[in-house]
């Protein structure tokens, strides 16, 4: 059991999460813009538990209750039972702590048996849609069972939910929904930089990027590549191995390790130029947090990037390094270039806030709890 935070709120929202990734950040900021709706929400970390760094920011959230279950994450199950002792873990969660509304940000926990409350399922990435855009050939036959399991659980939910329409669109036609996923922009909230000892950070142009530098479909093995024809120096924040035991090693990048939010905060906050490279990213937490701290941004040439920040970057095709090259070496070197394309991306990132998501991930609670008559105080429906 982790640290019960506080007790308060009206609204009782079950969430799940991982600190693995950006859903983590994603579930911290939620939590932390619902409290203006009078709500209160149980935070259920399955997987790895989470850094101290990651359980501190936590705890500066009022009335938020950790949970832990220490069982596998979907994406790293080896077989349906895995994933189905997990969702039963979960349900018996939810049971145990009488909430009012389930949020899963892992749909396919959904697949198992019945929840007692409406489900809002948030489609942050999925097994299927990666391998569409990664690979060629049809889907593993290792990987279908995951499919079929999650195209079963998006039939028990009340809502399904994506963070762009490009990738609405791709979960609908994989798992053949009857309508279009309800988009919501993902949203972050400020992070408190923390200084780091003088001279880490270069005082010339430089490039960075972030994330699960390990993941095949973040490509980051382009921007390596691309990294050896620049002038510059490319900065690399995040792990090179993964849960499901991925792993990388660069030639050119200048790896980082793993950085705390805060860490990531005050090298953005040099305005380097960000690159993503990512041949698969449903939305790109790391992007907005770049474009929030006013760095230029170069981004590979996929649909939900063009969706979000079409006129405010640098498109490249992902797999071209030296177009990747030429387009960080361009920005380098003109600085009124930069300063343009810089001031573009801040302006486009005013678009998702984490008070903006908060507002409607609690307009859709609102609407399924008044659909589904639920336990819940006549205040926590105004």
């Amino acid at each position: 059991m982790l640290p019960e935070l506080t007790q308060a709120g009206t609204l009782r929202v079950f969430m799940t999460t991982d600190a693995v990734g950006g859903v983590w950040q994603y579930s911290l900021d939620l939590a932390q813009g619902l409290r203006a709706y009078d709500t209160q929400t149980t935070l259920c970390v399955i997987g790895p538990r989470p850094e101290p760094e990651q359980l501190a920011a936590a705890q500066r959230i009022p009335g938020l209750k950790l949970i832990h279950l220490d069982l596998p994450l979907d994406w790293t199950a080896a077989n349906p039972e895995d994933v189905l002792d997990t969702a039963t873990a979960v349900v018996a969660s939810v049971e145990e702590h009488d909430c009012d509304i389930v949020h899963l940000n892992s749909p396919i926990l959904a697949a198992g048996r019945p929840f007692p409350v409406p489900v809002v399922a948030v489609c942050h990435s999925c097994m299927a849609t990666w391998w569409q855009a990664m690979r060629t050939r049809p889907l593993s036959r290792q990987f279908r069972w995951h499919r079929d399991l999650l195209a079963r659980a998006l039939t028990k939910v009340d809502a399904v939910v994506t963070p762009t329409k490009a990738f609405a669109t791709a979960v609908a036609q994989t798992y053949n929904l009857p309508s279009l996923p309800t988009v919501i922009y993902n949203g972050r909230r400020p992070c408190i930089r923390e200084p780091l000892p003088e001279g880490t950070i270069p005082e010339g142009p430089f490039a960075f990027t972030a994330g699960r530098l390990w993941d095949e479909g973040k490509n980051v093995r382009t921007l390596d590549e691309a990294a050896s024809r620049l002038s510059i120096p490319v900065f690399a924040a995040g792990p090179v191995k993964g849960p499901n035991k991925a792993s990388i090693k660069f030639n050119h990048l200048q790896t980082l390790g793993n950085l705390t939010d805060s860490q990531i905060a005050e090298w953005l906050a040099a305005k380097p130029i960000f690159v993503s490279t990512a041949r698969y990213e449903p939305f790109g937490l790391a992007v907005l947090e770049a474009a929030e701290a006013a760095c230029p941004l170069v981004l590979s040439d996929i649909p939900t990037f063009r969706e979000l920040w079409d006129g405010a970057a640098i498109f490249v095709p992902p797999t071209e390094d030296a177009a990747v090259a030429e387009a960080v070496e361009m920005l380098a070197s003109d600085i009124r270039q930069r300063t343009l394309m810089a001031s573009a991306a801040r302006r486009r990132a005013r678009r998702y806030t984490a008070e903006v998501m908060a507002a409607k991930v609690r307009a859709l609670y609102g609407t399924l709890l008044a659909r589904n008559r639920p336990r819940v105080h006549s205040a926590a429906l105004a």
